[in-house]
């Protein structure tokens, strides 16, 4: 085994390659080592001499083996033989870079190795979400439909670089398949439909459709699924009939999962007590958020408020520089004071219309970094609020009225054998306790396929948590931004104010103190 590492300085490339294969700070595990190795086209009995030099002798290895496994994995590749002594002679230099190729693979193997390895572990952090993809969506200027109006959008994906054109009536196909198909996960409330929408509507309703994308888009379980590749990509006529036609009848998570079969063994004993703890501290946060969204969306109102009063300030300003009355002596007697005032005027309607500006582009950053964001994080809340409902009411329910079932054709077999009844009558029931007991193991594991499912949703929401960095860091980048430009504008409006002035002695001043 090589001794520590000690010679050479760490290039970033190697933290790189540490924080996606290691991203909880856990050991190197062996079989995600040899699929990053693979990626360096090396022999195999090289790869193998690099493990074995590394190797602690327990499976793994550490952070400072990795960076080990690096360098040599470089110093192979340009053909030398992999031995301790290679790395000596980079004492006080850089270690050398490997050739791994594309590291999205390499991220991709790290988390299904995790994953399979800790099913009851998220796997992924607020980034990884964010990474997956990003989807826009702009609303079409133009509305289409001869007798019937109807609004169109531009959905773009960065994942798949694609854009297409989607109808309201396409996202509702796309619920209620998603629905059907992942009835275990978290699916956000589409918006509503109406005719006759007004401006206002329309945008809201646009960028909570946008939300909506965004969520399942960046869904651990559902990005990656066909149907919603298929609503992301097709760029086909119809878009709602031929989702349905291809996606009917497709089986539900349940049926399709790796999972599903030992989903008893996934859930912990105290499940039930968690969840309801959880659900409880998820409720508080979300009564949070719901108030920060309201201050968020007051805040925007003020900056747009303000920007609206300077505007229209500027305006008052330039009406009155602009005002070309005939004025006379019989009027003004000796008096400039009309005419200084409209070059004064002239000047700081400028000075007000960029005020304006500003405030404008304040209200516009708030309402994407601040407003949207919190809308984002209540809308996966609530969508985490129904996922509840519908464990409790649906696959709950299901289970215990299925036991029910159960227990009736049980006192009916009983009753019909204690009173000697046909013996076929009892043949039946006896086939139907059968039937009923092969439904109710079906729905057990179910439940316990459900609240695994409800495991890993609760982690969703507190992984993206994460989200409050970035409203935070809006916030205050927007205010401290938009603060120091205003200051900026209103400082240089001093001259002109000072224009304004009577005092002519006060002009050709170097005053700067102005109070305002």
């Amino acid at each position: 085994m090589t001794a520590d590492l000690v010679f050479g300085s760490i290039p970033s490339f190697y933290r790189e390659v540490y924080d996606i294969v290691c991203p909880n700070q856990e050991q190197v595990d062996r079989d995600l080592f040899v699929q990053m190795l693979v990626k360096s086209s090396l022999p195999k009995h090289v790869i193998m001499q690099i493990w074995d030099l590394i190797d602690t002798q327990q499976g793994f290895m550490t952070r400072n083996g990795l960076y080990k496994a690096l360098a040599l994995t470089a110093l192979a590749q340009q053909g030398k033989t992999v031995s301790d002594k290679l790395l000596e002679t980079f004492s006080g230099q850089e270690l050398p870079k490997p050739s791994l190729g594309d590291l999205s693979d390499l991220k991709a193997a790290s988390l299904k190795i995790r994953r399979e390895r800790m099913p009851n572990v998220l796997c992924f952090d607020f980034k990884d979400l964010c990474d997956i993809d990003s989807i826009k969506l702009e609303l079409v200027p133009e509305k289409k439909g001869i007798i019937l109006k109807h609004v169109e959008y531009e959905v773009t994906s960065k994942r798949h670089k694609a854009t297409v054109l989607r109808r309201y009536n396409d996202f509702v196909a796309l619920h209620e398949l998603l629905t059907a198909r992942f009835a275990y996960r978290i699916i956000p409330r589409l918006p509503p439909k109406k005719l006759g929408a007004s401006r206002e509507f329309i945008e809201q309703r646009r960028k909570c459709l946008r939300r909506y994308l965004n969520i399942v888009a960046r869904h651990p379980q559902m990005h990656d699924d066909k149907l919603v590749k298929f609503f992301l990509t097709f760029a086909g006529n119809d878009v709602q009939y031929k989702i349905k036609e291809q996606f009917r009848g497709i089986p539900d998570e349940f049926m399709t999962s790796d999972m599903a079969s030992k989903a008893k063994d996934l859930v912990p004993m105290d499940t039930q007590q968690q969840l309801a703890v959880s659900k409880e501290h998820i409720k508080l946060i979300h009564s949070n958020v719901a108030k920060f969204k309201e201050i968020a969306e007051g805040l925007v109102c003020r900056s747009t408020n303000y920007a609206t009063d300077m505007l229209q300030l500027g305006r008052q300003f330039s009406i009155m520089s602009n005002d070309t009355t005939p004025i006379t002596a019989w009027a003004t007697g000796t008096s400039k004071t009309w005419e200084r005032l409209q070059r004064g005027f002239r000047i700081l309607s400028v000075d007000f219309a960029s005020i304006a500006d500003k405030s404008s582009q304040a209200a516009i950053d708030e309402e994407e970094g601040v407003v949207e964001k919190l809308a984002f994080f209540e809308d996966l809340i609530l969508a985490y609020k129904d996922l509840c409902e519908r464990h409790e009411k649906g696959v709950l329910h299901d289970h215990q009225r299925a036991i029910q079932k159960m227990g009736q054709y049980k006192k009916k077999k009983m009753s019909a054998t204690v009173q000697n009844s046909d013996t076929v009558a009892v043949d039946q029931l006896e086939q139907k306790i059968l039937e009923q007991e092969g439904e109710i193991a079906n729905m057990e594991n179910r439940n316990f396929y459900s609240l695994h499912c409800l495991q890993m949703e609760t982690q969703l929401i507190y992984t993206y948590l994460d989200i409050f960095y970035e409203i935070v860091t809006c916030l205050a980048r927007v205010e401290k931004e938009t603060g120091s430009e205003l200051s900026r504008i209103w400082s240089a409006m001093e001259p002109a104010v000072i224009t304004l002035s009577p005092n002519k002695e006060m002009i050709n001043s170097k005053y700067t103190g102005l109070n305002l």
